[in-house]
């Protein structure tokens, strides 16, 4: 019997799998997908992901995978372009926007070296309970089966893990990936109510992801390149680098995006990841809140509801705040702060680096 089987290799489920098995848990980690594919998916990381990657030995493989240092931010809200500059503490960068195919292969790895075992392609099609006691799946038992199956999670559906909180989509998402686009940090920018959230990744490549309402969207599928140019071309300083560049990959979106908090655990079970969160995108915390989640599972693993009141203090603010904010319309006491940070360029850098929890 092991100790837990985690459904769901990505980044949630490797990060965990990674930490029992470093603290010597007995772990089987499993994923209907093959190692090191990619999914149609945000990636950057921020806040608390970088340090917790640096502590776990896996921000320089990171960067090895050939991910940029993402130290300038440039925020827009339809105002101005404020742009903070050397983003970083300790020698941890404010960001990484690693491809989740160079991502979830450095945690797998990780993992697969701390002992934990791996099988690829193997989907998991149901559970085993005795009574209301998940106990394993169809092949195998463990003390605990972890969801890590994202936020359609087959794990959540078959337990009956009852919803804490919730709240509509109301935003759809669109992106691809250009070459020869030189860009040296993020770029978020809130105008007309469309969000463009923009970066460097993997291969040399610039990442675009736009945003509009959830309203928008029988407009933007008529013609999703037009539309993705129309908001492109509108964004000061972002249209030319584009139109220079060329476009590698094809355009992905995301359309389905509830907003909800499920239970974390009950008899035998526990969720982490998007299984048990999922917020619009807007905040970029999909990532990071994952690798949070994984550590606070694997510290409380023993004690599973006291996983979830950690778990819930950390994410309900940010969940609340994240739907608020995915409204796409700045709101006018955050303007009126970015005025008094407008041509001081240690105030911005100082503002942006309070906000993203790497200073006091």
């Amino acid at each position: 019997m092991y100790d837990a089987i985690v459904i769901g290799a990505r980044c949630a489920g490797a990060a965990t799998a990674m930490l029992l098995a470093r603290s010597g848990r007995d772990v089987l980690l499993v994923d209907r997908a093959r190692f090191g594919s990619d999914i149609p998916h945000g990636h950057f990381i921020h806040r608390h992901g970088p340090r917790r990657l640096s502590e776990w030995g896996l921000l320089d493989r990171v960067l090895a995978s050939g991910c940029p240092r993402v130290t300038q931010f440039t925020s827009d809200m339809g105002d101005f372009p404020l742009t903070g500059t050397e983003l970083e503490a300790g020698g941890i960068p404010m960001g990484v926007g690693p491809r989740r195919s160079a991502l979830d292969a450095i945690l797998v790895e990780a993992a697969i070296e701390a002992g934990a075992e791996y099988r690829e392609a193997h989907p998991v099609r149901s559970l085993s309970f005795d009574g209301d006691r998940v106990t394993g799946i169809e092949s195998e038992q463990a003390r605990i089966v972890i969801g890590a199956d994202g936020r359609n999670s087959g794990v959540a559906k078959q337990v009956g893990a009852p919803v804490l909180r919730e709240q509509p989509a109301i935003s759809v998402w669109y992106f691809s990936y250009w070459s020869g686009v030189p860009e040296p940090g993020l770029s978020v920018i809130v105008r007309d109510r469309t969000a463009v959230f923009a970066f460097p990744t993997n291969d040399d490549l610039f990442g675009v992801f736009i945003a509009w309402p959830l309203t928008e969207l029988a407009r933007v599928k008529r013609d999703i390149d037009a539309a993705m140019y129309e908001v492109i071309d509108a964004t000061p300083g972002l249209g030319e680098r584009i139109r220079a560049g060329r476009r590698e990959e094809r355009v992905c979106g995301a359309t389905q995006l509830p907003n909800f908090v499920r239970r974390s655990h009950g008899p035998g079970w526990a969720l982490v990841g998007d299984a048990g969160v999922h917020k619009d995108p807007f905040m970029a915390l999909g990532v990071c809140d994952a690798l949070r989640d994984a550590e606070l599972l694997a510290q409380s693993f023993d004690d599973l509801p006291e996983y979830e009141r950690r778990r819930d203090a950390a994410t309900l603010e940010d969940f609340d705040a994240n739907f608020g904010a995915a409204h796409l319309m700045a709101p006018p006491e955050l303007l009126a702060f970015r005025q008094t940070l407008r041509g001081d360029q240690a105030a911005t850098n100082r503002f942006y680096l309070q906000r993203e929890g790497m200073v006091a």
